[in-house]
């Protein structure tokens, strides 16, 4: 891989991509408390993104609904991994070149060995538009969903979409 994308690159791939997406720049979120005091006037589908490690070394981005809540111990079998659990922050930096609270399925585009499985919730992709940060937590980029599976396509990370 050469250089890893920044939020400036991913954005003007996403253009080169013919993929319309609004960006909204706001102060640093870490949590969902501080997203839902931020994410006042921004549209979409606000999204989490969890960073995991299965018990054979695989990784795993999981996109879905804030409010969805995901059981770690019934996942496995939705995505036919073996025991799951979250991913380290230095796995994180050394595979996506991210910042834990930065997590997002735009880093795909830095997983040039492939080494990520993409799972986004069925449900959401129904919804009209997505939101997730531009590869850092000051930033929410919003975009429908057939934009998010073109970019995914493009990187090469065909998802799988479960119901979580």
């Amino acid at each position: 891989m050469t250089q890893p994308h920044t939020r400036q690159s991913i954005l003007a791939y996403l253009q080169e991509l013919g993929i319309k997406a609004e960006t909204f720049d706001h102060p640093p979120i870490f949590t969902v408390a501080d997203g839902e005091e931020h994410w006042r006037g921004i549209p979409g589908t606000h999204c989490k993104n969890l960073f995991l490690k299965d018990a054979k070394g695989q990784m795993w981005l999981v996109s879905c609904p804030i409010a969805r809540k995901v059981d770690l111990k019934t996942l496995p079998d939705r995505i036919g991994s073996a025991r799951i659990s979250f991913g380290s922050a230095d796995r994180l930096r050394a595979t996506l070149f991210i910042e834990p609270g930065s997590v997002t399925p735009f880093a795909l585009a830095n997983d040039s060995d492939k080494k990520v499985i993409c799972v986004l919730d069925k449900a959401m992709m129904g919804d009209p538009l997505l939101a997730f940060h531009p590869l850092e937590n000051t930033a929410t980029t919003v975009l429908p969903p057939d934009g998010l599976l073109a970019f995914l396509k493009a990187t090469g990370h065909a998802p799988k979409l479960v119901s979580l």
